[in-house]
């Protein structure tokens, strides 16, 4: 009998040892190793690919500038990319541009989504797919002539609130970009309507303004990306910008410091930080991923030529929009923007090779006390 379990025990250790040879086998992924993790169904256009705290990925569906009268919807994704569940979004006007982008999660794991039309913020429970407003946007007037600053958009022409991207304060606030006006919003603890929190010539890019938003680790400043300089507010109209804004506890004047430059027409968008302090910006026109160091140096692009996308998967980079860590992999969104192609309209896996900095989610975020 003991030469039995002997034997049986001899076989399960065999087996045991041929299921972990090929993991340990495995050929480590390159740096910039690119695979496609999902293509996005209809109605397409993904801008920002969220990785939730729980490793889920959850994906909006953005603009498109074709027009249509589908309502956008929330995709989620394993970690591996299997399409788990979706959800289409309420209360939209269908007549004009719509999308959402899912912008970050609250203390109890509800999404927030960010509404094009109306321009509002939305709470998305995925256990039970209710949505409600959290916030709402209101389109400013133009600051009158010799004014920089205010509760007015210093942008060049007349353009509605259209909130882009969102990252938490310390507090339980909501900082929230704008594309169109050059200004970066506060939703207040709790939720409420949306106030201006800095309004800057700066912020001015036309057409191509504002986007990414993220907390610096230390939680004292905000990292904030601009798309370009077309209104003429900052320099070189066709450059984009990394800035950085102080959060002062008291008040005070706030202010962007400039800490990157980008190339003409290269269209920063989404990004990302690593542990190392490193930012990983992707160049939505270029179609590349650039690398800064923690002192805002260019070090890196991904792939080395511009526009060809070429990253060696099935998917090039179309209008790459957002990066954020999973591990060592960046989740990046493919939103096809100028072409429309649904083929490229896609969330690719990017290895970096290092591990993304945490995401700053405070634990008053969105807490109210009306329960859902």
């Amino acid at each position: 009998m003991r030469r039995r379990w002997t034997i049986a025990a001899l076989l399960v250790l065999a087996a045991a040892l041929a299921a972990a040879l090929p993991a340990a086998s495995a050929p480590r992924r390159a740096r910039w190793n690119t695979q496609v993790l999902a293509l996005v169904q209809r109605p397409g256009f993904p801008a920002r690919a969220y990785v939730a705290p729980n490793r889920r990925i959850y994906e909006g569906t953005y603009d498109n500038p074709s027009g249509d009268s589908v309502p956008s919807r929330v995709f989620e994704y394993t970690a591996r990319g299997a399409l788990q569940r979706s959800w289409t979004i309420r209360g939209q006007d269908l007549s004009g541009p719509h999308g959402v982008q899912v912008a970050t999660s609250d203390a109890r794991g509800r999404l927030v989504l960010l509404d094009k039309s109306p321009p509002r913020v939305l709470l998305l429970n995925p256990a039970n797919g209710r949505q409600r407003t959290y916030s709402t946007f209101a389109d400013l007037p133009p600051c009158p002539s010799g004014a920089t600053a205010g509760n007015c958009s210093p942008n060049s022409s007349d353009e509605p609130a259209t909130p882009n991207y969102a990252a938490w304060g310390p507090g339980g606030a909501l900082y929230v970009t704008d594309y169109l006006q050059a200004v970066i919003w506060r939703v207040p603890p709790g939720g409420g309507r949306a106030r201006v929190w800095l309004s800057d010539p700066q912020l001015d890019g036309g057409m191509f303004g504002t986007t990414g938003i993220v907390m610096t680790p230390d939680r004292r400043r905000l990292l904030v990306a601009q798309q370009s300089s077309s209104g003429g507010g900052d320099g070189n109209p066709s450059t984009g910008k990394l800035y950085s804004v102080p959060l002062r506890r008291r008040g005070g004047a706030r202010s962007l410091s400039q800490i990157w430059e980008s190339r003409p027409v290269d269209g920063p968008d989404g990004f990302a930080l690593s542990r190392s302090g490193r930012v990983y910006v992707t160049l939505t026109a270029a179609n590349q991923i650039a690398v800064l160091d923690r002192d805002g140096n260019e070090v890196e692009r991904f792939p080395a030529q511009p526009l060809s996308g070429d990253n060696g998967s099935p998917v090039p980079f179309d209008n790459p929009s957002s990066a954020m860590f999973l591990g060592r992999r960046l989740i990046v969104a493919n939103q096809s923007f100028i072409s429309g192609d649904p083929t490229h309209q896609a969330i690719l896996d990017v290895y970096a090779g290092e591990r993304g900095a945490p995401e700053f989610i405070p634990r008053r975020a969105g807490l109210r006390e009306r329960r859902d």
